[in-house]
């Protein structure tokens, strides 16, 4: 927990002519879930981020998804991101960055992060199928692309190798959510400062 003893936990609410989303984020809790963005595969990622990184996460959307589910994905990671931004605050006494493999069966994936201020994104994962469930494959990358953007992260996602797309896509979301774990928590050592040598992550 935090070393202010406050729970860093964010509300974000987001409204457009395309979704409805309320998304809270807790990075100091136990990972419980409850998630319903309407895109049952995509849930099941976000429900292992939240698992394995020891994040409490609620998400409830409702999207276009006559259309297609890209809208409500899109908007699910930028609200997600929002909140990781909001609750690390000035982002005091993190360790910053955290790196995790995960395997799930023949695959292998590798998420390193950096909880820098800044955003940047380089996702290596190929997928066979056009989708995976009723969530189109390429949404995986996008999905990760904005949270970074949004969270103002360096997020650096790879599929290292597999054969089942289901797989691949779910080790790279434990990943996530382990990289996450270990970067959003507190350095007892570094007794609130911030882990930088320009003294912030927030300019």
């Amino acid at each position: 927990m935090a070393d202010t003893q406050m729970r860093r936990v964010a509300e974000v609410t987001r409204t457009t002519a395309e979704t409805a989303i309320r998304l809270s984020l807790d990075l100091d809790g136990s990972g419980n879930a409850a998630i319903n963005t309407g895109v049952g595969f995509f849930d099941h990622m976000l429900h292992h981020v939240a698992v394995h990184g020891l994040l409490d996460l609620t998400v409830e959307a409702k999207g276009d998804l006559h259309i297609d589910a890209h809208h409500t994905v899109e908007d699910v990671a930028i609200a997600f991101g929002q909140a990781l931004d909001r609750a690390l605050g000035e982002r005091r006494g993190i360790n910053r960055m955290g790196s995790a493999y995960a395997p799930m069966d023949e695959s292998l994936a590798r998420v390193v992060v950096d909880l820098s201020g800044r955003s940047y994104a380089v996702i290596d994962a190929a997928f066979d199928a056009p989708a995976i469930g009723a969530m189109p494959a390429s949404l995986v990358a996008h999905a990760l692309e904005s949270i970074s953007a949004h969270g103002r992260l360096n997020l650096h996602a790879h599929v290292l190798y597999g054969r089942d797309d289901h797989h691949k896509a779910e080790a790279l979301f434990k990943a996530l959510g382990r990289a996450l774990r270990m970067a959003v928590e507190i350095d007892l050592r570094r007794a609130g400062a911030v882990p930088s040598t320009k003294e912030t992550l927030t300019a």
